[in-house]
């Protein structure tokens, strides 16, 4: 699949080089070189010359290339990139190009697991950790352990062979926790009279587990595909204190897209039970992630009008309405407001928050620390233009497409707006000790925004 892979600096130089497929010589960088680096004008992922591709992506001014002489599907290519560099940087601390040349030998080290003859392997970091530990040094930078070799030969392949390879023999701890937060972003555009053009969110579990032994944990969600549309009442049955916090959507199932699992969950297990199965990693990682776009509970409502108050000045109005249970507060609550580069001064009353005009961003900041559930707020901003912009008045207010859209940034516990629930959660184990179990759910603005 990959035939050969490099680490370029933003200046060519070869920081890393690996060759995994004969017929591939060293001096191939060198073609990258000239026909990428040195080509400002290239703008595509993907070069292809003859029979050779190169596949490149940049970070942090580091070039990382994959290059290939088979007919293979760039996605996947490109999908390792993405996770090698990301695993990179939880060894380094950060990349650049002083980590790489400080941590060159665990890097050639991380290769020689990942890619076995140019074929992805498991790149879970777990799993990893306890092959190449990872130890931080004074200046906070991550540096390889040096272990015996003998020491080395003689783990290893017990944690290859193990059919839990993510998770270690051996684990104790006095007091046993598994933490779960459910995160969505909330992503929605509303049109200036107020239609949802569209509206979706992105969703992910997070877990931390601090489990003595192998556990095996199992938790059931109410989406559509594990739930009888039947069933009655059954919020009790949830594994949550604060059932207030529950939105009505969650009294119905929830519509999943697109799901994708960590490799710990039993896949099998979820197509015939709909019940979420695994043996979890020990302390943090990412269990789900999904999609959903049906029966969104939206938790603000922002209501946005301009009009023109004079031939230099025009007048915006806001609302800003909660809609969630009032005995939640959301935090770091931000609308921006777009404004014409021609501005020169704001005039502000509002009934909450902070507001201001920031010329450096161009916008409006109406700022609140907390924003409590079913309460409203207003913003009256008066904005005033230069004498020679008219035209751009004239433009600015005559057409709502032309200005860009409000966007409005915010977080919210206990909240979820897909109506998304963890119906329970059970964990599993020979000792059978008592285990305490902390479920978050975590709404946050992603793409959120309002025409006007």
């Amino acid at each position: 699949m990959i035939n050969a892979l490099f680490i370029f600096s933003q200046r060519g130089d070869i920081l890393i080089s690996r060759l995994f497929r004969d017929g591939i010589k060293r001096n191939i960088a060198d073609v990258f070189r000239v026909q990428v680096i040195s080509n400002l004008d290239l703008r595509s992922p993907v070069l292809t010359l003859g029979s050779t591709s190169f596949l490149h992506t940049k970070h942090n001014n580091l070039w990382v290339v994959a290059v290939t002489r088979s007919n293979t599907d760039a996605s996947v290519i490109f999908e390792f990139l993405l996770s090698f560099t990301q695993l990179l940087e939880q060894y380094l601390g950060s990349l650049d190009e002083e980590s790489v040349l400080d941590n060159f030998s665990t890097i050639y080290d991380l290769l020689d697991e990942v890619l076995d003859c140019g074929y992805p392997q498991s790149m879970d970091i777990n799993h990893l950790k306890q092959i190449i530990p990872i130890v931080t040094n004074g200046n906070g930078s991550s540096k390889q352990m040096i272990k015996p070799i003998l020491a080395k030969s003689t783990s290893t392949p017990d944690l290859v062979n193990s059919d839990v390879p993510w998770r270690k023999l051996g684990i104790k701890y006095r007091k046993n926790e598994i933490y779960l937060d459910v995160y969505e972003k909330v992503n929605v555009l509303i049109s200036h009279d107020g239609r949802i053009i569209k509206s979706y969110i992105n969703g992910h579990i997070d877990m931390k587990t601090h489990l003595s032994g192998m556990p095996v944990c199992k938790f059931g969600l109410n989406d559509s595909l594990s739930l009888n549309n039947e069933e009655a009442d059954f919020l009790s049955e949830y594994d949550v204190k604060n059932k207030n916090a529950i939105p009505k959507a969650a009294a119905g199932s929830v519509i999943l897209e697109d799901c994708k699992f960590h490799q710990c969950v039993q896949l099998d297990k979820f197509d015939s039970e709909r019940v979420i199965k695994f043996i979890p990693p020990d302390g943090e990682f990412e269990l789900m992630r999904y999609r959903t776009s049906e029966n969104l509970n939206l938790p603000f409502k922002l209501t946005p009008l301009v009009s023109e108050i004079g031939l230099d000045k025009y007048e915006i109005r806001l609302s800003l309405k909660s809609l969630f249970p009032e005995k939640l507060i959301a935090t770091g609550v931000v609308v921006k407001i777009p404004t014409t580069s021609t501005t020169i001064k704001v005039d502000f009353a509002q009934s909450g928050g902070k507001s201001k005009f920031s010329a450096e961003e161009g916008c409006i900041l109406w700022k609140f620390s907390k924003f409590s559930g079913l309460t409203e707020h207003s913003l009256t901003a008066t904005v005033t233009l230069a004498q020679s912009s008219y035209s751009d008045r004239n433009n600015y207010y005559q057409n709502s497409l032309s200005r860009a859209p409000i966007t409005l940034n915010f977080e919210l516990l206990m909240f979820s707006s897909s109506g998304l629930v963890v119906r329970f959660l059970k964990v599993q184990e020979r000792a059978q000790y008592n285990t305490i179990k902390w479920i978050r759910y975590i709404a946050q603005g992603g793409s959120y925004e309002v025409r006007y």
